[in-house]
């Protein structure tokens, strides 16, 4: 049998047990997940249509805006299943809520508060006032300006290419007619239409001038899309229309 000295004194032999220590590590916690079923829940409409959809084109680019500017490091997007957790911020969140994101935002750190459920819980001027100048609504916040976010036209003039590679990891932006119809099938037609990528530049002026976020209908602003991401998040489950106990079974 090998002394503890011996290994610790060869530099070869400490690498490669170290490698196999961290592989089995690795595949016990990877290989449960390809034989888990219900790993992502199945949340279903009242209409018996998926209820979680992957974002319309002006959602993604605000998605886009909010890693840029690293909202992430101060903000996570996973409300974990405890019941202090549950009365601040509401239900636990769901794998499914996730499975369209690349990546993930859950976050390891909140010097803010969780954002998986501020969709609609604010109006789109609060966050304009509150992206701009977080004082002027919220005087306690540590959170600095983004005042740029309303003075810069939004890009998007590569928002097909950024949906087409998200389809290439799954995402299911449509691109042929069989595609467009399987999304009518899981998702209903007016989401379909929104997921589109032929349509996405119509889609995504006409998502935001029906926001008109910045009151300016003749442009579309990075705060446009940043708003527009965050109002979407945490809305697509009913949970009203689910008991408290329907999603314990996947955990």
């Amino acid at each position: 049998m090998l002394k503890h000295e011996s290994i610790e004194t060869n530099t070869g032999l400490l690498i490669i047990l170290t490698l196999v220590a961290i592989g089995i590590g690795g595949l016990v916690e990877i290989v449960p997940l390809f034989y888990i079923d219900g790993t992502v829940e199945e949340v279903k409409t009242a209409d018996g249509k998926d209820a979680v959809r992957p974002y319309t084109p002006l959602e993604l680019r605000g998605r886009d805006i909010y890693i840029r500017e690293g909202c992430y490091t101060c903000h996570s997007q996973m409300i974990r299943p405890f019941r202090d957790e549950a009365l601040r911020y509401g239900h636990y969140s769901l794998a499914a809520e996730s499975q369209y994101d690349h990546p993930f935002q859950w976050g390891s750190m909140r010097r803010g508060p969780d954002l998986a459920r501020v969709g609609k819980k604010y109006s789109n001027g609060w966050h304009v006032k509150h992206l701009t100048r977080p004082r002027s609504v919220v005087p306690t916040s540590i959170m600095p300006n983004y005042p740029w976010l309303m003075e810069h036209d939004l890009s998007y003039g590569d928002v097909k290419e950024r949906m087409l590679a998200l389809k290439q990891v799954g995402v299911p932006y449509s691109l042929t007619q069989v595609e467009f119809d399987a999304n009518v099938e899981k998702f209903g037609k007016e989401v379909a239409e929104k997921l589109d990528i032929s349509k996405a530049d119509e889609n995504l002026m006409a998502q935001a001038k029906s926001m008109n976020t910045d009151g300016d209908s003749n442009r579309i602003t990075e705060m446009e899309a940043l708003v527009a991401y965050l109002q979407v998040l945490g809305t697509m489950v009913d949970f009203k229309q689910h008991d408290e106990h329907d999603f314990i079974k996947f955990r």
